[in-house]
């Protein structure tokens, strides 16, 4: 089995930052009044700013598979050991992407313009830009890759417009929705996989990968695509799809009854390493942790103190807070600030942490900072 290497990680921002003042110039007041909600789930995330690929005209700026490219562009213009023609699988993750069918990973192929090659379409929401790490993960540790491309990226603002629910009669959007609506955000992010660390900067070394479902155990939380008020399981069992429309089974929402859950689930299997001695608390470093809200930080901390362990508040890193929270791609574009801003040490262990709450998943990954090979 190979050792496998992150050597250098991309990011793309479509935009300039938007602030809370300006979102619904972007994503429209329904109805023409501002959003009641919008002030405390605002004060509950405390994002201050993101990003989004389409104007204020509600007039989209890029693909989701264009951004996703722009990201892989990045993440290849920082390596200087590897070249296009080199990479030999693309993994990608998304719970937005462009089209119905094929998958998002042909469509990033086609406008990345690279090579023939293997690739992996990666759906859901949160985890699968994890899924996406793991199959270009486990393609270099056993040899069928030398280099490989996981990415993720996202383009929700569009699922927000004002104009589809304003279409449905809807006055003001229901809290399950207008929750998400003023706490997602767009961006890519793209790491290049390797058998070999980097020969000139830093690169990560994979340890392990650790995802986990918890579906049996759960409800569905966060969901597009059903009804739960009227019963029916999936939107292609309504007469039409207009129809499907007009019933709201094609929002995006979140049982709020349910989430406050993730907290739980991700701390319950953080534990679990621990005990399984994959995880040494006292040897991280760094926690970068998707956490899709302020909120659920402080519960993680309630949680870990009551478990009995402590890791240090300056050793978690985030820019939820700076850049959104852009569901999968989140894990890519904080991984991609803290290794290209000089945040890092040789030897230094970063134990990343993405939980999801669509049907309840936690996905881990450990990682060691190595010097030049």
């Amino acid at each position: 089995m190979n050792t496998v290497y992150i050597t250098s990680i991309g990011k793309f921002l479509p935009g300039s930052p938007v602030g809370n003042d300006e979102m619904e110039d972007y994503l429209g007041k329904v109805g023409g009044k501002s959003s009641k909600s919008k002030r405390i789930i605002l004060e509950k995330n405390q994002i201050r700013n993101r990003y989004y690929a389409m104007d204020k005209e509600q007039k989209s700026l890029y693909s989701n598979a264009e951004m996703a490219a722009l990201a892989i562009r990045d993440a290849l213009d920082r390596n200087g050991d590897v070249a296009a023609e080199d990479i030999g699988f693309l993994a990608t993750g998304s719970m937005s992407p462009d089209l119905l069918l094929p998958g998002f990973a042909s469509m990033v192929h086609a406008e990345t313009g690279l090579p023939v090659m293997e690739i992996s379409s990666h759906a859901g929401l949160c985890a699968s830009g994890m899924h996406a790490f793991k199959n270009a993960f486990l393609h270099i540790k056993t040899g069928e890759h030398k280099a490989a491309i996981a990415c993720a990226s996202e383009f929700v603002s569009r699922e927000f417009k004002h104009t589809k629910y304003e279409a449905q009669g809807i006055e003001r959007v229901p809290f399950e929705t207008d929750f998400l609506r003023f706490m997602l955000s767009d961006g890519a992010g793209a790491a290049i996989l390797q058998n070999t660390p980097s020969r000139e900067g830093q690169s990560l070394r994979i340890e392990w990968i650790d995802n986990k479902s918890y579906a049996n155990e759960y409800d569905t939380c966060m969901y597009t695509g059903m009804s739960k008020e009227d019963g029916i399981p999936s939107w292609l069992d309504y007469p039409s799809i207009h129809e499907a429309a007009d019933h709201g089974a094609l929002n995006l929402k979140q049982d709020v009854r349910l989430v406050n859950e993730i907290a739980k689930l991700g701390v319950r299997r953080f534990l679990e390493l621990a005990d399984e001695g994959r995880i040494n608390p006292d040897a991280i470093d760094w926690m970068v942790c998707h956490y899709s809200s302020h909120y659920f930080k402080d519960e993680i901390f309630r949680l870990l103190r009551l478990s009995n362990v402590t890791i240090q508040e300056e050793k978690w890193f985030t820019n939820l807070y700076t850049k959104g929270n852009t569901a999968a791609a989140s894990i890519f574009i904080m991984m991609e600030e803290l290794l290209n801003t000089g945040q890092l040490f040789e030897g230094q262990q970063v134990l990343c942490i993405v939980p999801e709450s669509g049907r309840f998943q936690t996905s881990f990954m450990l990682l060691t900072v190595v010097g030049p090979s």
